[in-house]
């Protein structure tokens, strides 16, 4: 079978190109792919290459499809695997797959398995570890935005509190506490609020800081002040750039107590350090950001880790339980992943968004293999519909969901291309 697909063959080397399927193995599943949104950790293996540690050495004469955070449907399922999986079932994945101490990843390493294309072979590993999920819900991209929120949940559930009792560590962020969400306008951070406003052990307060005036307006008109109050939490967005002292403006919205839980999201020192100096007595610091220098360091205060318990680890990935609660949650309409997109497009904007990634202002970029589309800002969805009557069907829909994508935007897309 033909796929076709957005490969790697080096250090910014991205073509999207046609090529022949093996046969699958009675181990394997062949999967169609319907959507993947692009992660910025596919820009960073693509700005190193070979260099990157998931990269096998011989990308340039045996390609890796690129691509991690994708959904689909299963085709032809292999002999070992046709009493759990048929064909026509939908089907999200985990990539981060840790087999037998291995870094390999779909996405990263392999030949033939990778979001980026039309269809792809799933190895026998996946399925193996579990990390093959059945999928139910009714769209396809947030079946793809559950490996994204399954990071993010992933910190969440790594966060941990201690006491001065015993030595058991209280896994989760402090229920009824301060949480600080830094960097967080951001399509991660958007998740991370969306997600904090649903936890069980939620905060009573939630303060998420940007730099941005456009971004905070976006947040709100995305998770409003007034949501998280119904949901009984106080939500504040704050522009740090504007303060003359963010720290002690920051302390000041929690009564000087400073932040049980705090997630930094962006990979800047002056940030990681403020969040060091706001937290609160026992107060857990999650570095979710991955800095693209192995040499990124930061202050931190031991004193305070010594004598107020103060505490930090950084976070990266989930694991299948996380994507399965972030899939179960977002079919329930318990979270809503699509506040992290911002553009959509087709398989051939792939490559060039991806080497282009950080100088494309807003979110994710969503993207649908089936079809060949511009990347396209959702902002821009009224002006095209002016002229296009597929962007003017999509911006009427997008606007009937607080300017989000949406099942129906989704399904209006299918219909016009006949996907």
């Amino acid at each position: 079978m033909k796929s076709r697909a957005v490969r790697m063959y080096g250090m910014n080397d991205l073509r999207l190109e046609e090529f022949e399927l093996p046969e699958i193995k009675e181990d394997e599943i062949l999967v169609k792919v319907i959507s993947d949104s692009i992660c910025m950790s596919t820009y960073k293996l693509v700005e190193q290459g070979k260099k990157h540690k998931r990269a096998p050495q011989n990308i340039d004469t045996n390609p890796i499809i690129i691509g991690h955070e994708f959904a689909g449907d299963i085709v032809k399922v292999g002999a070992k695997w046709a009493d759990q999986f048929k064909p026509g079932q939908k089907f999200a994945q985990q990539p981060a797959l840790n087999y037998k101490g291995s870094l390999a990843s779909p996405g990263y390493s392999y030949e033939f398995f990778g979001g980026a294309c039309t269809y792809c072979i799933i190895p026998q590993e996946v399925m193996e570890l579990g990390c093959l999920l059945n999928y139910d819900g009714e769209s396809y991209f947030e079946a793809s935005l559950g490996e994204p929120m399954s990071c993010i949940i992933g910190g969440y559930h790594a966060n941990y509190h201690t006491n001065k009792q015993n030595y058991h560590h209280e896994m989760g962020v402090k229920a009824g506490g301060n949480l600080l969400v830094m960097g967080g306008c951001g399509p991660m951070g958007l998740g991370a609020v969306s997600y904090g406003l649903y936890l069980e052990n939620k905060p009573k307060r939630l303060v998420v800081t940007d730099i941005s005036d456009d971004r905070i307006k976006r947040a709100r008109e995305v998770i409003s002040e007034a949501f998280a109050a119904e949901k009984g939490i106080e939500l504040i967005y704050v522009n740090t750039q504007t303060m003359k002292n963010p720290v002690d403006e920051l302390m000041a919205l929690t009564e000087g107590k400073g932040y049980d839980d705090v997630f930094v999201y962006v990979p800047i020192r002056q940030v990681a350090e403020m969040g060091d100096t706001l937290l609160a007595f026992d107060g857990c610091m999650n570095f979710f950001a991955g800095p693209s220098d192995n040499q990124f360091k930061a202050e931190i205060n031991l004193y305070n880790t010594h004598y107020t318990s103060t505490h930090i680890l950084g976070t990266t990935g989930g694991n299948t339980d996380d994507l399965v609660e972030a899939i179960d949650l977002a079919s329930k309409q318990l979270i809503e992943p699509a506040v992290m997109v911002t553009h959509v497009g087709g398989i051939d904007s792939i490559a060039e968004a991806t080497l282009n990634l950080p100088k494309i202002p807003g979110g994710k970029k969503l993207t649908y293999t089936q079809i060949d589309m511009p990347l396209t800002a959702i902002d821009d969805f009224e002006e095209l519909g002016k002229t296009d009557p597929l962007f003017k069907q999509l911006s009427d829909s997008c606007k009937r969901h607080k300017g989000l994508w949406n099942v129906e935007a989704e399904k209006l897309l299918f219909e016009y291309f006949g996907v």
